[in-house]
């Protein structure tokens, strides 16, 4: 195999490994919420920005990451709180609840270049030289990055198939209405799957800040892989969207010596769009 190929296939693993996070959380607030919320991308970047804060008070990275995911949770809830639950209770449409969480997304954007500027930044790390692993420039960062995407997944897979909160959760993506009358804790079940999105979501950011640097606009670059995940995916799936997260980090990476890297959303959307022509509900069958 080219070396430089073999160097991209690398990158986009662990670019993908970041869309994978992201992305579960995303189809994990539609299936169960059936929100498709567009914000998802600029609570990535708030994690991000909360492991910067934490960090420059000099704080380890991997604490600086927990404390961020805990801060980022906390902002999901007051969103929950404050706009989805009086949305649902309200019966609002998914266009109505579309334009709400871009109105959400643009607030949180405009937020954090209003504390923290919009300049890039970078965590406060030591430098560490790259890997050589049979003629390939590893850096360090992006080896950590996959193993703490595995381990998250696992964590997830664990979470979802064997704990009672997890059976909950199918059973609320399956017919919300037939899980509330069975006496499922609908409002429980809720609360856990902000706590999940906003966990995995946060790490993903604060993952890409350590991949790249920490700027207000990288989860607005980051949403249309992460929907076009959940769609390839089959929506609602989180298996699917880890799968489809994977296969649109190596493609986009992949195509960037043919097509240059102002293009990579564009292949990852097309990718997409070629797919869907053939299985118009994913790749898998789109359920939790």
């Amino acid at each position: 195999m080219d070396i430089q190929l073999a160097q991209l296939i690398i990158n986009g693993i662990a670019v993908g490994s970041i869309i994978a996070l992201g992305a579960v959380g995303l189809t994990l607030t539609y299936g169960i919420l059936r929100l498709s919320n567009f914000a998802h991308g600029d609570f990535l970047t708030l994690g991000a920005y909360l492991t910067l804060l934490v960090n420059s008070a000099g704080v380890n990275i991997w604490l600086s990451m927990v404390l961020a995911a805990a801060g980022t949770v906390v902002m999901m809830l007051i969103s929950e709180k404050l706009l989805w639950s009086r949305m649902r209770s309200l019966r609002a449409t998914s266009t109505t609840l579309i334009i709400i969480s871009i109105g959400l997304a643009l607030f949180l954007r405009n937020g954090i270049i209003f504390i923290w500027g919009g300049k890039n930044q970078n965590y406060n790390l030591p430098v560490t030289p790259a890997l050589d692993l049979f003629g390939l420039k590893v850096p360090q960062n992006q080896l950590l990055v996959l193993g703490l995407a595995v381990l998250a997944i696992l964590a997830l897979h664990y979470l979802l198939q064997n704990t009672k909160i997890g059976k909950a959760m199918r059973a609320v993506a399956d017919d919300l209405d037939l899980a509330r009358v069975s006496g499922i804790n609908v409002e429980q079940v809720i609360l856990w799957t902000w706590l999940i999105a906003g966990t995995l979501t946060s790490l993903g950011g604060s993952m890409y800040g350590l991949i790249t640097a920490v700027r207000p606009n990288m989860g607005w670059f980051l949403i249309l892989p992460l929907f076009a995940s959940v769609i390839l995916g089959g929506i609602g799936n989180p298996y699917g969207a880890i799968a489809a997260a994977f296969i649109i980090g190596i493609v986009q990476e992949v195509s960037t010596p043919l097509l240059g890297s102002q293009y990579k959303q564009g292949v990852a959307l097309l990718m997409m769009i070629l797919v869907l022509l053939i299985r118009p509900k994913g790749l898998f069958k789109g359920t939790i």
